[in-house]
């Protein structure tokens, strides 16, 4: 399916409401992730006006509309050599092979664009979708951490997937 990335825009704001709110992607982000439409406005406007300088986030475009998100987030101290990886996208378009190519995409601006090494993403170990889009591009799996996550009152493991440069 055809896609492209692109910075967001303020007027994204409700695309990314509309389909993040889906209780299936919600259930694999962290509790930081927005989800009401007021969260997903300071959200957007976040992404639309950052200088990119420590982190890129682009809209998942198909048809003209919003429906998903990919980010890099560079970190710092003695991991600045490194950038995690966090993206979501909206269930209709789950299966098309969107998700890893927009990893791939990512991931090579990213290691063009900034001085790092190494590409990491944490996807709960339930997270299969997300895992085989991270194996499709390239990322190896790297560890279980078992009991990793707490959420809603339940403990879940989470995976270490790296891309090294």
């Amino acid at each position: 399916m055809d896609f492209e990335l692109r910075k967001w825009e303020k007027s994204d704001a409700e695309s990314f409401f509309k389909y993040s709110s889906n209780p299936k992607i919600l259930e694999n982000m962290r509790d930081a992730f927005p989800s009401t439409l007021d969260d997903c406005r300071k959200t957007v406007e976040s992404f639309s006006s950052n200088d990119e300088t420590q982190q890129c986030c682009r809209a998942i475009i198909v048809n003209g509309e919003a429906v998903g998100s990919i980010a890099l987030f560079i970190k710092n101290d003695v991991y600045c050599k490194s950038a995690e990886i966090a993206y979501w996208l909206g269930e209709p378009f789950w299966a098309r092979g969107i998700m890893s190519e927009a990893i791939k995409q990512l991931c090579q601006t990213a290691f063009e664009q900034y001085d790092i090494v190494r590409i990491f993403a944490e996807p709960y170990a339930h997270n299969i979708g997300s895992r085989k889009a991270l194996e499709k591009a390239g990322f190896v799996l790297e560890g279980i951490m078992k009991k990793g996550i707490y959420k809603n009152g339940n403990y879940f493991d989470y995976c270490m997937y790296a891309l090294i440069k």
